[in-house]
């Protein structure tokens, strides 16, 4: 089936976070959104069905997630897609998978522990481990050129005084899909350490070019690995709710539902969601090839963009190995970031995250799930903001 990512389809007026609330986070209306990381991309087709199927029915109350038909779809999927096969015991349904953050984190430490994480950041980790009461130790990573590595001595230093790591993978904001060795590495040091490792791999079906993502769940059997995940950013249905994780070690598999429903009483399955993450991994994995194949042309595109009208600025942009979001770095741009972003939004009139809330001065993250269209007009924004500094 093909998908056509280039269709433009009018967001406004439907409650959208990244268009009809832009100005929470920029200060001002009216301006082209590249931020939160929603796409403007339809869901595909087999998952839209069945939630008209669903509607239609007309019946929407308490449902269960506990059965062979969602679980067995999530095992399929990383059996098929990743090659690794697991236990449908292990798999649990969540409201989301920053609430799966919370909650292990609040099972596998205790407050005042420290959490290892690699800097920059999703701007919610900050959230999540500071607001759990615990202490957030940051692995800074090293930009190469465009290309960011992990700096293991420093890792290995501060996963000693560590109690757990929260990892992003593939990488937001930098979108880097760690190798093997890499991952081999960091699971035997965090292993060496007694730290269980929570896996956020949400970003996992946007793998750009011939990148691998090895997830997590491959080293389950023989590490405290405990993967958090969700179908909402590869089939852009993030607002249907629900999200699972995979907790192979049954005493924090059965604190992990008992806090589920009995403290925080979230009994009830999201049933469109559920139904989305059903039909999306049985029916829809040719739309997650054929997203990745169109975000890379994005990715393509702003690139030569960048390098061709932008360079002489001082701006500078290397093609991602997985997300929809590109890191651009605007270091060398004569301004700082408070002066880009004015920029931006008051002669630009364009909404690009600056890096700094992601603990990366100097960088802007920009949402490239789009029809191509939107992005060149963002360039062209991009460019007028930039030559009035």
């Amino acid at each position: 089936m093909g998908y056509d990512f280039d269709a433009v389809i009018n967001r406004r007026g439907t409650f959208c976070t990244q268009w009809d609330y832009i100005e929470d986070r920029f200060g001002e209306k009216d301006l082209l959104p590249f931020s939160i990381s929603d796409t403007d991309f339809q869901a595909p087709g087999p998952i839209r069905e069945k939630l008209h199927e669903m509607v239609s029915h007309g019946i929407y109350g308490y449902s269960r997630w506990n059965h062979e038909t969602y679980k067995g779809a999530i095992a399929g999927y990383f059996r098929d897609c990743h090659g690794v096969e697991i236990s449908q015991d292990w798999v649990v349904y969540s409201p989301s998978v920053l609430y799966s953050i919370a909650v292990l984190l609040r099972l596998l430490s205790q407050a005042g522990d420290s959490v290892l994480v690699m800097q920059p950041m999703y701007d919610a980790f900050f959230r999540v481990v500071q607001e759990n009461d615990r202490r957030l130790i940051a692995c800074e990573l090293v930009d190469q050129d465009g290309h960011y590595e992990i700096d293991f001595e420093d890792f290995e230093k501060k996963a000693a005084e560590s109690q757990i790591f929260l990892l992003c993978s593939p990488h937001n904001p930098t979108g880097r899909v760690w190798t093997k060795e890499e991952m081999d590495r960091m699971m035997e040091i965090c292993s060496r350490y007694g730290l269980p490792v929570i896996s956020d791999e949400i970003h996992a079906d946007v793998i750009l070019g011939e990148n691998r993502h090895i997830t997590a769940a491959s080293y389950q059997e023989k590490y405290p690995v405990y993967v958090v995940s969700s179908p909402s950013k590869t089939f852009n249905t993030p607002g249907l709710g629900g999200s699972y994780g995979l907790l192979p070690e049954k005493s924090i598999r059965e604190a992990f539902v008992s806090r589920l429903r009995n403290q925080d009483f979230l009994n009830s399955v999201s049933l469109p969601g559920m139904y989305a993450a059903i039909a999306g991994y049985n029916q829809c994995m040719d739309y997650a090839a054929q997203l990745s194949k169109y975000v890379l042309g994005n990715m393509r595109y702003l690139k030569e963009r960048i390098d061709g009208e932008m360079s002489d600025l001082g701006v500078r942009f290397t093609i991602p190995e997985a997300t929809y979001l590109a890191w651009i770095d605007v270091r060398r741009v004569n301004a700082s970031d408070e002066e880009i972003q004015k920029a931006l939004i008051a002669t630009g009139k364009v909404g690009i995250m600056p890096g700094k809330t992601y603990g990366g001065p100097g960088y802007l993250r920009m949402n490239l799930g789009c029809p191509r269209t939107k992005l060149a007009d963002g360039i062209e924004r991009m460019k007028k903001g930039l030559l009035e500094i």
